[in-house]
């Protein structure tokens, strides 16, 4: 379903994947903007806000509140940096093909092929993993069933 004011997983900031994205679910959330039912449940966070938090070392809550305090992607990014850790380039590169290439032919793929079915994708080929699942998802007018 299309969410205004939500990026693509691709997008990065300060060479990051999906940072961006997180933070515009947790803006959108405190907006009552992002629709009942995103992400086939009841909770803000997911996997891949859990995973992102992990990697950069840095409480979700405590990112929530930091991202409601204001400022921007690069300020918060800054702050994840000083309160938790600075990937190195190796450590970025490795998150994002990771993050990138998340549900093609690994454990998650199971989740990502019932995710299709549930969203009528699951005739899509080409929709093969979770990044492309946004894209294909967030190109639909669609309400995902419950």
């Amino acid at each position: 379903m299309r969410v205004p004011g939500l990026r693509s997983s691709y997008e990065k900031v300060g060479g990051i994947v999906y940072f961006g994205r997180m933070l515009d679910k947790i803006r959108l959330h405190a907006a009552g903007r992002l629709p009942e039912g995103y992400n086939l449940g009841t909770k803000v966070w997911t996997w891949f806000d859990a995973r992102c938090t992990r990697f950069l070392g840095v409480n979700y809550e405590a990112l929530v509140e930091r991202v409601l305090a204001g400022g921007t992607d690069e300020e918060v990014l800054a702050w994840c940096f000083e309160q938790g850790r600075r990937p190195s380039e190796e450590e970025l590169e490795m998150w994002n093909d990771f993050m990138t290439k998340r549900g093609w032919r690994d454990s998650s793929s199971a989740v990502l092929a019932e995710a299709k079915r549930l969203r009528g994708f699951a005739h899509r080929d080409d929709i093969q993993t979770a990044f492309e699942f946004h894209l294909a998802d967030e190109s639909s007018d669609e309400t995902p069933a419950a």
